[in-house]
């Protein structure tokens, strides 16, 4: 294998299985030097056990963003850091998430599913008008995109009006092709966005997550904590449960079985939670950087050598249980990796679930000949994102 394979094998697949390579190096060489251009030196971690390790040993391992602006030339600059949870260590990290949890109860869940459920239900109806002609809908649009969309934006209290044009924000956050637009430049635009949303939540708290951080925590968060917490939660809770909603409807389509769990209510939530393992939308974990020299799987790792997790090859590991490459709703495994692990497991993980659980079953409902208009073969996958999704998905009735 070249370097310039090995830089991006954790970003490749086949259709939605991870390519096999990233299974070569789970078995022979489960932590492999990774090639960054004017980078650091680097490791990527390919087997369930390893990057379970590494994701839940904050001690030894950084997610601080100040290790990536070092990282050299060409790097991200401070005022592209999109703070919030994801690249923060304790104890500021242990701060945010504390303020965060409270949002994210059961209780909280509950009083969102209303609206979660009638968000669903306007994208459903936008899809049936769309394919009224008998004409193919792409999917994308009318309803994997808009519903985490609609909800995160409800969630933080995002003017209707202003929604359309972060939805196209959030599409780049993960893009790393290196096209205009995406990737860091996407943060800063984001950044720039929500510091004007987060100013007028300061004058005029509203009803939603912001606003209500404003009125119990304002003294303690400034506004770059607040603007860097709702850039979290809108692009992590948009493109992954977007991609995930897109592409575990490819697999429900193509699979009567899938289809049934879907439609009963004892076995949607173990379809949810394969469909999550099996996918792993979000390839590989945000990056670590070694405090001090240590050792993983028995390679040494050096301080402040970067350790990139690949979750959707430690999703497919063995180690979890057996015949990992296939989706079985009814099977009890070791808890997947999906949503991470650790101290930085998404906080927004069991909002993500709920909408997969209420939107899989009312698509199924509203069109019960729904099928692709395409063979899934053809379909345009995302290529080299973090986030791995389909750039549309043409459906009929």
């Amino acid at each position: 294998m070249s370097e310039t394979t090995l830089t991006l094998v954790q970003f490749l697949r086949d259709g939605l299985d991870p390519v096999p390579e990233l299974a070569r190096l789970r078995a022979e060489q489960p932590v492999s030097p990774l090639l960054i251009p004017n980078g650091p030196t680097a490791w990527l971690v390919t087997s369930y056990r390893d990057a379970r390790a590494v994701l839940g040993d904050a001690d030894t391992f950084s997610n601080d963003f100040a290790n990536l602006m070092g990282g050299g030339a060409g790097g991200p600059t401070e005022d592209q850091d999109p703070g919030g949870l994801g690249m923060a260590d304790p104890p500021k990290h242990t701060r945010l998430r504390k303020m965060l949890t409270a949002e994210f109860t059961a209780k909280r869940l509950r009083e969102l599913e209303p609206r979660i459920t009638a968000v669903v239900d306007e994208c459903l109806d936008d899809t049936a008008t769309a394919g009224a002609d008998g004409d193919p809908v792409d999917l994308v649009r009318t309803f994997a995109h808009p519903i985490p969309a609609l909800v995160i934006c409800e969630l933080l209290g995002v003017p209707a009006d202003e929604r359309a044009n972060f939805q196209r924000i959030s599409n780049n956050r993960f893009d790393v092709s290196g096209a205009p637009g995406g990737g860091l430049d996407a943060i800063g635009e984001s950044l720039n966005y929500l510091g004007g949303l987060v100013s007028r939540q300061r004058a005029e708290p509203g009803d939603g997550l912001l606003g209500r951080l404003v009125r119990e925590h304002g003294d303690s968060l400034t506004d770059r904590e607040l603007a860097g917490l709702a850039d979290g939660l809108l692009t992590g809770g948009h493109d992954t449960t977007a991609s995930m909603l897109a592409l575990g409807t490819v697999l429900i389509l193509g699979n009567p079985d899938y289809r049934a769990a879907a439609l009963d209510p004892a076995r949607i939530g173990g379809l949810v939670d394969e469909l999550l393992r099996y996918i792993s939308v979000v390839q590989v974990a945000f990056p670590r950087w070694a405090r001090r020299d240590t050792e993983i799987a028995g390679q040494r790792i050096g301080a402040g050598d970067m350790v990139v997790c690949s979750l959707s090859g430690a999703n497919r590991d063995v180690e979890l249980g057996p015949d990992m490459e296939r989706v079985d709703p009814d099977r009890t495994i070791k808890p997947h990796l999906a949503f991470g692990f650790g101290i930085h497991h998404c906080v927004g993980a069991q909002l993500a679930r709920r909408e997969m659980a209420i939107a899989y079953p009312a698509l199924l409902r509203r069109f019960p000949t729904l099928r692709l208009a395409v063979p899934a073969e053809e379909l345009a996958y995302r290529p080299f994102s973090i986030v791995y999704g389909v750039g549309s998905l043409p459906v009929a009735w």
